[in-house]
């Protein structure tokens, strides 16, 4: 099981300053890979984050609500204001994102080798941090299971060309790879999401998760390929849907024994009734999340009850 690996979160901290036509702002915390971080942690696994925070509002703020789950936090390594990001949501919830990110984690001496890594975003592109993240992902991977998600922020990204080769060889040190299809056509704007997906799935991942918004997502592995609708929710807001989307799947393969160096060889031979079990966790948790403010992802039981309705 995942909680018996430990599994360790790489990436950012982000204080989404959420604003909202004839609203206050709000702050909430985020930053994807925290974000990942912290629904893991609420469905039960002890997860830790290496991540940057300042000794700020912002950097108590999501130390706190991190803690509250029950993260461990380490930002040995990491120097620099807690970063931050304007959330500004359109009358359907919508978001676009304006950032004020530094990223400058530094080498890090683990005391216990994790049984699974996941990393992505802004932490695997923006350096100085991103060397780092790198690093972590190479020496890391043979004692551990890897998942990644691009989650692009073009704003952030810099020059394409280095952008993608950055996004391809974390492709290629993962096991799990999820992505949107708007990163997709960001990566590569000339190609179909689907191809995409299928050269990332033979350079290297066992699955590849496609999300489509209110179109569902698919999956591609080496037994082919699996799609799932979208359930049918009130969208209070996506911050944070595709977050919970990685956290439902990280969870759901941990159930199934897939994650950890044991599980390896048995996520490269997963079956399609196992894909389809984790699509449904992956798109429940979004669900659940999507339907209220901010990132803010299930527990175990809320989970358990979405699953039921759909």
């Amino acid at each position: 099981m995942l909680d018996r690996l430990e599994p360790l979160v790489i990436g950012e901290c982000v204080a989404d300053i959420v604003r909202q036509p004839a609203k206050a702002d709000r702050v909430h915390p985020g930053g994807s890979p925290a974000n990942v971080a912290y629904g893991l942690a609420r469905l039960g696994h002890d997860t830790t984050l290496l991540t940057q925070l300042g000794a700020d509002d912002h950097g108590r703020l999501i130390r706190d609500h991190l803690a509250a789950a029950g993260v461990e936090v380490r930002t040995d390594g990491a120097i620099g204001p807690t970063p931050s990001a304007v959330v500004t949501l359109d009358g359907q919830g919508h978001a676009t994102y304006a950032f004020d990110v530094g990223w400058t984690l530094g080498p890090v001496v683990l005391d216990r080798t994790p049984g699974h890594v996941h990393t992505g975003s802004i932490a695997a592109v923006v350096e100085p941090g991103a060397a780092t993240v790198l690093a972590a992902l190479e020496s890391l991977r043979a004692a551990a299971t890897v998942s990644y998600d691009p989650n692009v922020r073009p704003a952030l990204m810099g020059e394409r060309t280095r952008a993608v080769d950055r996004v391809e060889r974390c492709v290629a040190l993962s096991d799990v790879v999820k992505a949107s299809d708007e990163d997709l056509r960001w990566l590569h704007p000339d190609e179909e999401p689907e191809r995409i997906a299928e050269r990332w799935l033979a350079a290297g991942p066992a699955l590849v998760l496609v999300t489509r918004g209110e179109a569902g997502a698919f999956a591609l592995f080496p037994g082919g390929r699996i799609t799932i609708d979208a359930p049918a929710v009130e969208v209070a807001d996506t911050v944070g849907a595709g977050d919970a989307f990685m956290s439902g799947t990280l969870h759901a393969l941990a159930a199934h024994g897939l994650l950890g160096p044991d599980g390896r060889d048995r996520l490269r031979a997963v079956d399609r009734d196992t894909v389809a079990d984790v699509l449904r966790h992956a798109v429940a948790s979004a669900a659940v999340t999507v339907a209220r403010a901010g990132a803010n992802p299930p527990g175990p039981d809320e989970l358990h009850a979405a699953l039921d309705v759909n």
